[in-house]
């Protein structure tokens, strides 16, 4: 990708646009244009910069935007990548904790609806059928 392309005024506007997660069809209707004419400019931003897909569209538009290097380093790619885990840890394991809870209270459901299905039709005093799926 051309970290240096240099882009028209409308050029700049579709591509911020597409980089926001516009479709053409609204990109057209909010700059009053026609969708041949939103593609027409579209293939010009791709050819500039070098590239062949929205996503890298918007990968080009977002690191010239925000002064983001393109090419990071194996090494500062690890740091952040660590860096982000860190970040993440204690919510991954609050979010286990939260999914733990719900099994658990879906599992009692579970067990009470089952319960009362089989003692209906089994009868409430036979014991065979009492049984948790906690024990499985």
């Amino acid at each position: 990708m051309n970290a240096f392309a240099k882009l028209t005024a409308r050029e700049s506007e579709i591509a911020e646009l597409f980089a926001w997660g516009a479709a053409k069809k609204e990109v057209a209707d909010r700059l009053n244009v026609s969708e041949r004419t939103v593609e027409n400019h579209a293939r010009n931003i791709y050819v500039k910069i070098g590239c062949g897909k929205v996503n890298e569209l918007s990968a080009w538009w977002f690191c010239t935007k925000f002064n983001i290097s393109f090419d990071l380093s194996p090494l500062k790619r690890s740091l952040l990548s660590c860096a982000f885990l860190l970040i993440l840890t204690p919510q991954i394991f609050n979010l286990d904790n939260d999914i733990v809870r719900v099994f658990r209270a879906r599992t009692r459901i579970c067990n009470t609806k089952c319960g009362r299905a089989l003692r209906r039709r089994f009868g409430s005093d036979d014991d065979a059928f009492d049984f948790n799926l906690n024990d499985l």
